[in-house]
């Protein structure tokens, strides 16, 4: 019980302790602790001070950084989310949303949106996605089984058919438009705003549920599909369901910030690393990790240089060292 409450603790403490960090620090202005409570204070009306509510500082921290912050963490609560689910899914440990396509097809689909403003950019991205996973597993289907091996190579033939088409929708761009699909292309935080978390906050929030209602379910998927029918589990659906709820959160995750590439497949191994295999805990671990995680990484992007580096060539040079380390310390079996 104890040993629960501290995990409990340190998931949720780092969190918050990390965003109010992110709040202070900034490339247009650092502040202390003293002055960012005082502006707490003033937002929640305990405190009065008008010069300071109509100040440059109080808009930067309410209307710039707490927006990003929070898009940051969702983005990145749901990636590492989706990648431990479809890992659990597939029983395979380098599956995730970039592997199976779900992430190239949502760019794709956000960038059409974004050149043909026909239907909205995230409904746009959710169906390339699913039409994406969906064509990697006909693909892969065969004998009326699936092969991991054939799932894994099967999404990434459609991720680059994906990628390939959204070069080509670069090529037709104009340059006003090129410039803006390119940023998104490589992770685009620095666009974010409360109406971007609107827009992304019921469906990201939706399907986290949707996985901390399923979580004890992921054990049974882990373990085999004839172990998940002994216990009166539908193996086939609830795969359905799940693959759906992964596919929701990660094309919800492209049309708000952009492609952040195989960071759903760092943070699964980080969480089971440090909480072992047990989905019933990791899952809240991956929320927690891949939060903090992204978000961490986007306080050094934003802060390490005059100009703002994309958050996807961050997520790379920092996590593939951490992963590597962690992977040799921790001796982690790929065959299991």
């Amino acid at each position: 019980m104890i040993k629960y409450i501290k995990t409990t603790f340190l998931l949720i403490l780092i969190p918050v302790l990390l965003g109010f960090v992110s709040l202070i620090i900034g490339s247009s202005q650092n502040i202390g602790f003293g002055e960012l409570f005082h502006h707490i204070s003033l937002e929640l009306g305990i405190s009065e001070d008008n010069a300071a509510l109509q100040g440059s500082l109080h808009t930067i921290l309410w209307q710039v950084r707490l927006p990003r912050i929070v898009l940051t963490f969702l983005v990145g609560a749901s990636l590492a989310s989706s990648g431990g689910v479809l890992q659990a899914v597939f029983r395979n440990p380098i599956v995730d949303p970039f592997t199976l396509g779900i992430s190239s097809g949502s760019a794709f689909g956000a960038a059409l949106a974004m050149l043909f403003p026909l239907i909205a950019v995230n409904i746009s991205a959710f169906i390339f996605g699913v039409l994406a996973v969906a064509i990697t597993y006909l693909v892969s289907y065969a004998g009326a089984k699936t092969s991991i091996v054939s799932m894994v190579l099967a999404g990434m033939i459609v991720s680059g058919v994906f990628t390939a088409l959204l070069t080509i929708l670069q090529y037709l761009s104009d340059p006003y438009k090129l410039q803006a699909i390119v940023q998104w292309t490589m992770g685009n935080l620095h666009t974010a705003s409360w109406p971007k978390v609107h827009t992304a906050l019921l469906p990201i929030l939706i399907g986290l549920l949707v996985i901390i209602m399923l979580r004890w379910k992921l054990n049974l998927l882990a373990l085999g599909d004839h172990e998940a029918m002994a216990v009166g589990v539908n193996p086939t659906l609830l795969k359905l369901i799940l693959m759906a709820v992964a596919t929701m959160i990660t094309a919800s995750s492209v049309a708000a910030v952009g492609v952040i590439s195989l960071f759903g497949l760092i943070v699964p191994h980080i969480s089971r690393m440090i909480f072992g295999p047990n989905n019933a805990i990791t899952t809240w671990a991956n929320i927690s990790i891949g939060g903090t995680f992204l978000l961490l990484i986007d306080d050094f992007s934003r802060t390490v240089m005059p100009f703002e580096i994309p958050i996807g060539v961050f997520t790379m040079i920092i996590g593939a060292p951490i992963f590597i380390y962690l992977m040799r310390r921790n001796a982690i079996n790929w065959n299991s």
